[in-house]
């Protein structure tokens, strides 16, 4: 009887205590990656671009503003309490326009915002299911991005599936193989 009740608790309980085989790693580089991506220097180049735009734009708005500031201080002597508080009350409203504009463009959920996840987020989709594509036939449980806030103190180049990563998403290139 007891050991038929050891053999039930065992099977019950003791399975947990079954050693369990090592887990799989491996680490990629995603700035190496979409740097060998021309799409994403693509949609990089499209960012910069509006985003230089749009600068541009705001800083010429600035100038105005501070054009509406200079002309008030050269008139300040000649205009009248009312005229004055009407120039000082444009050019406030004109800052205003001018802050809401730059939220707009730049603020969280803005123009810049979205505009870069248009354009950069169906690449990093692309990197990702290449990604689980490599853990799924190399059998890894684990993938690091050494190129993200993860620091890594030593990295075996055994673990580095960047290639096979390009390789899948067809950039790779056959004479930068690391040996495994």
């Amino acid at each position: 009887m007891r050991s038929y009740l050891f053999t039930i608790f065992f099977l019950i309980f003791g399975l947990n205590f079954v050693p369990c085989s090592a887990q799989r790693f491996g680490y990629i580089d995603t700035d190496f990656i979409l740097g060998k991506m021309p799409d994403y220097k693509k949609a990089q180049d499209e960012i910069s671009q509006l985003s230089e735009a749009w600068e541009k734009e705001i800083q010429e708005n600035k100038k105005k503003i501070d054009g509406m500031y200079s002309s008030l201080q050269a008139e300040q002597v000649l205009l009248t309490e009312e005229m004055k508080k009407e120039r000082l009350e444009a050019i406030q409203k004109k800052e205003t326009e001018l802050k809401e504009y730059q939220k707009k463009i730049f603020g969280f959920g803005g123009l810049f915002f979205l505009k870069k996840q248009e354009l950069i987020k169906p690449i990093q989709d692309k990197v990702w299911d290449a990604v689980d594509k490599v853990c799924k036939e190399n059998n890894l449980a684990i993938m690091f991005d050494k190129a993200g806030e993860l620091v890594m103190i030593y990295t075996d180049p055994r673990h580095d599936y960047t290639d096979f990563v390009l390789d899948q998403l067809g950039y790779g290139d056959p004479n930068d193989k690391i040996k495994n």
